[in-house]
């Protein structure tokens, strides 16, 4: 199936955009998505982070006023936050690539050097059907993360140097952690004590430890996990640049994924962005909940080799679960 065989994107008649001015450092502005918003009959909704705003009531407030397609051009905390009101009123959903980093837009295949291209959906557009994470109550797009991964998250210069910043630090986040104590339980899966670990919206690929690369499907209806134990810093380093799985547990489930800890509460990076969650914190996934709207034609998306969503992929993808090295227990 290729795009011109998916459903068009069409009949929104009242879309509301939330724009963040500052985040990637100020790319909205620079690519005047808000104008250009406007320009398409969107009502724009600017973010302003230094008074305390809740983007999820005021996404729920403008579905309750009639809008009929939400997006938001900003970076993948804001996109998760708007994203589980769309997937919830039953909306479509528009990502437009204005982070620093927007994973999920990657992995779209939208234009991130262009974050205006993809206002083209208006136009030319069509729907995707895709998965949405959660992590208790709270949504994500992309990932959230525990013990040494979150505290990676709360480090200063993650959030305008994501990748550099986990190649540079994560080795010593490992060796050197010393937050609660983990327990990751997948079906008959159980991982002890792990010191970092990452649970996705559908799984990286097998050769991304640090999971860093693009996601192959976004509708698979399985979670990733990535559970890691530190031995040495130098040990680690090698393992992320090479991808090797010792000392890694790799898993894709359909599960649901819990991770329990020694403590009530526990740090979290959820879609980059830093958050406390109640223990035990319970994983799932919601298969093709979200309707987004892309453009038909996208730079990321290689036709020879791209499936876009279709519920026989989730009929076959949730039959089967497949384990790392470690088998069904790491102690």
């Amino acid at each position: 199936m290729t795009d011109d065989e998916l459903r068009p994107a069409t009949g929104a008649l009242r879309p509301y955009l939330m724009v963040n001015p500052h985040s990637g450092g100020g790319k909205a502005s620079r690519f005047r998505i808000a104008e250009r918003a406007r320009a398409v009959g969107a009502e724009v909704f600017m973010i302003d982070h230094s008074q305390p705003q809740d983007l999820a009531a005021l996404a729920r407030g403008a579905v309750d006023d009639g809008a009929d397609l939400l997006g938001v051009a900003g970076g993948d905390g804001t996109q998760a936050l708007v994203a589980e009101v769309a997937a919830d009123r039953g909306l479509p959903f528009m990502v437009i690539p204005a982070g620093t980093r927007n994973h999920f837009a990657m992995d779209l295949g939208l234009d991130r050097q262009d974050p205006s291209a993809a206002l083209e959906a208006f136009t030319d557009g069509v729907e995707l059907r895709v998965d949405l994470g959660y992590a208790g109550e709270r949504a994500f797009v992309n990932n959230v993360s525990f013990g040494a991964y979150a505290a990676l998250v709360q480090d200063p210069a993650y959030r305008d140097d994501k990748i550099g910043t986990m190649v540079r630090i994560l080795p010593e986040f490992l060796a050197r952690h010393a937050g609660p104590q983990l327990v990751v339980r997948a079906g008959p899966l159980t991982v002890n004590r792990p010191d970092a670990v990452l649970v996705s919206n559908n799984p990286y690929q097998i050769d991304d430890p640090a999971g860093l690369d693009k996601r192959t499907q976004l509708d698979s209806g399985l979670l990733g996990i990535l559970a890691a134990r530190a031995e040495t810093p130098a040990e680690t380093a090698a393992r992320l640049r090479s991808g090797q799985m010792h000392g890694l547990t790799h898993l894709a489930t359909p599960d649901d994924v819990v991770i329990d800890a020694d403590a009530p509460l526990v740090p979290v990076g959820l879609d980059g962005e830093a958050v406390t969650l109640r223990t035990p914190v319970r994983c799932r996934i919601s298969p093709q909940v979200l309707r987004v709207w892309v453009p038909r034609h996208r730079p990321g998306v290689v036709p020879t080799g791209w499936r876009p969503p279709g519920r026989a992929v989730v009929q076959r993808a949730t039959s089967r679960v497949r384990r790392g090295a470690h088998g069904r227990h790491t102690d």
